[in-house]
């Protein structure tokens, strides 16, 4: 909830002084064609995928603009470049998230905060393996392949790269 993490995004402040990199994360998938997608299902991929990046970068992007330096790197996927069938609400989001980086970096681009998306396709995770256990996870994404996309993107030196979607 709001409070919560405003409570959290303070806290960290107190701690640390200021919040200099926000990495947005948060997100979920739930699979069905537009025909088989219940709205809570709809509702429910907007909550975790789109409506969890507004709120941090809600909380948070406020106080960066204040000490004149940050660092907003998303999570989104690369089932946008390229959508296929069966997971409609998933892509959507997905597809919100990625609007919504490129008018924050738009927003923010003159306080001195970036604001950047990373794209991997599917991502070899624990998850996923149970999930899809015949799956060729030969072509998946490593985790640490994403946290490098990452790690790139939060540095100083990477500041005038902003508005940037990194497809891995």
């Amino acid at each position: 909830d709001d409070a919560a993490l405003a409570r959290f995004v303070d806290g960290v402040r107190a701690r640390f002084g200021r919040i200099d990199v926000l990495v947005a994360g948060v997100g979920g998938f739930a699979g069905g064609a537009l025909v088989e997608t219940a709205r809570e299902t709809w509702e429910q991929m907007l909550r975790l995928n789109l409506t969890s990046v507004y709120t941090a970068t809600r909380a948070v992007v406020p106080h960066m603009l204040a000490s004149g330096f940050g660092r907003v790197v998303v999570i989104a996927s690369r089932a946008v470049v390229t959508p296929g069938p069966g997971f409609i609400a998933y892509t959507a989001a997905k597809a919100g998230v990625i609007a919504f980086t490129l008018a924050l970096a738009a927003e923010t681009r003159l306080g001195g905060v970036t604001a950047n998306a990373v794209l991997p396709s599917t991502m070899d995770t624990p998850a996923n393996r149970v999930a899809m256990p015949d799956a060729d996870v030969t072509q998946w994404v490593p985790v640490a392949s994403v946290a490098d996309a990452v790690a790139f993107l939060v540095r100083p030196e990477a500041g005038h790269v902003t508005g940037t979607l990194l497809a891995i």
